[in-house]
């Protein structure tokens, strides 16, 4: 995400190499969902160049290949997990969770696959999951079970909250495309660890976006109060704000825990000028 193109020359300077745009980035958020791995595993070079643009504790939070939890669905994946692992090693701390992001198919039946994977997991590593089959948000039963799967091993359950986006019909193309792929389950709020992971979805209106994500002010406030040390990700279904409306959760979220604290200034856009 942090060579998104509306970005480019808005938020972050343009042009840019592109060993260059994700220490750009970084001036504006400390942390950044990695999806790029989930299409493919990165080489070490591109893995090392991360590492260089990046303070240690930046945080990088890495979904699994495709490969492992959507085609193998987790079973038969030891040689591309061992690839993946020895690629992301370069980045040591920055590493602060290993994401295994499931497709919508893989429901309480599949627990079992869930579980024996987690247990082979290098304990070096922290985990996170995220379930999108609806009867782990409906069926109390399934979601204890899940979460007691998760607690074994002590991972977080990713929430992704789309229930902004689904409260009304979409006024934009970027909302229309979200409404055929995003899931569509009910929002999900307790946490499993001391490292609770967040997805928030909103609209492409910004008023929308900033009154939707109310709740998970006062609930990131209140894990920041129990010492825990949450990580959010903001979304638009175009994303084009997604960068200052980081910004503003972390200053929402700053206006209830005052000693938590300032993000740094973002780099400029543009190159200062004498006039």
């Amino acid at each position: 995400m942090w060579a998104h193109t509306p970005w480019q020359g808005r938020f972050l300077p343009h042009p840019l190499s592109a060993g260059e745009r994700l220490r750009a980035y970084a001036t504006w958020c400390n942390a950044v969902e990695g999806n790029t791995t989930f299409y493919a595993t990165p080489t070490p070079a591109t893995v090392g160049s991360w590492a260089q643009q990046t303070a240690p504790d930046f945080r990088f939070l890495l979904k699994l290949p495709k490969t492992i939890t959507h085609e193998r669905r987790l079973a038969d994946a030891g040689e591309d997990l061992r690839s993946f692992l020895a690629a992301v090693e370069p980045l040591g701390p920055r590493v602060h969770a290993l994401w295994v992001q499931l497709p919508g198919s893989f429901g309480p039946n599949d627990l079992g696959a869930l579980a024996a994977f987690l247990r082979r997991l290098p304990p070096a590593h922290r985990y996170a999951a995220e379930v999108r089959h609806r009867a782990f948000f409906e069926d109390p039963r399934c979601a204890r079970d899940l979460e007691r799967v998760l607690g074994q091993v002590g991972a977080e359950w990713v929430p992704f909250d789309t229930t902004v986006l689904f409260r009304s019909p979409p006024t934009s193309d970027a909302e229309r495309d979200a409404w055929t792929k995003k899931p569509r389950v009910p929002r999900r709020a307790p946490a499993l660890t001391d490292r609770p992971v967040v997805r928030y979805l909103g609209r492409d209106d910004t008023d929308r976006t900033v009154e939707g994500w109310r709740p998970w002010a006062e609930k990131v406030a209140g894990w920041l109060r129990e010492g825990r040390s949450p990580t959010v990700f903001v979304h638009t279904p175009d994303n084009a704000e997604a960068l200052p409306l980081a910004r503003r959760f972390h200053d929402d979220v700053r206006a209830l825990v005052p000693e938590l604290e300032p993000l740094p200034d973002p780099l400029p856009a543009e190159p200062p000028t004498l006039f």
